[in-house]
């Protein structure tokens, strides 16, 4: 028994929770059963060619062998499309652009970054001086959603 999720192509994938200003990195494992964080890419050239943020991109997924890559797709609470939707969707666009091999997919993000500064501040990190660490973490919680789900279809 392999533990793998049904329809699993075994392989790490990147989560990412596209920002303004960062961009926080999460990979999970081969076989899907834990996301941790990478980093956090600063948003150098943003919306609307994203070159240099996917160019160190492109280097994570060559580092990490990644098959996939998971993006979170902002929404407010009651699923309405914001700028930041936008944004991320922009990001992917361009991506697309750079005729990337890896598939992209994007998963609901609503209250990621709220999960991972709760979690972050109850294990008593100062938030506020740990943007890089919330994206990141916020990362690993879309990332981690993302596999809990393919394990429910399972």
């Amino acid at each position: 028994m392999s533990g793998e999720p049904a329809g699993w192509t075994r392989g790490r994938r990147l989560g990412l929770d596209v920002g303004t200003a960062r961009i926080g990195v999460a990979t999970c494992d081969p076989d899907g059963i834990l996301a941790t964080p990478v980093e956090t890419i600063k948003v150098v050239d943003g919306d609307p060619n994203w070159a240099a943020e996917i160019r160190r991109l492109t280097e994570l997924v060559e580092e990490y062998d990644a098959v996939g890559i998971i993006v979170g797709l902002p929404t407010s609470l009651k699923g309405r499309e914001t700028a930041s939707t936008a944004m991320a969707r922009s990001f992917v666009t361009a991506l697309a652009a750079t005729s990337s091999e890896v598939p992209v997919e994007f998963v609901d993000e609503r209250l990621t970054t709220v999960t991972a500064g709760a979690a972050l501040h109850g294990a008593g990190r100062n938030t506020r001086k740990q943007r890089d660490v919330i994206d990141q973490a916020a990362a690993v919680v879309l990332l981690q959603a993302w596999i809990e789900s393919r394990r429910a279809r399972g």
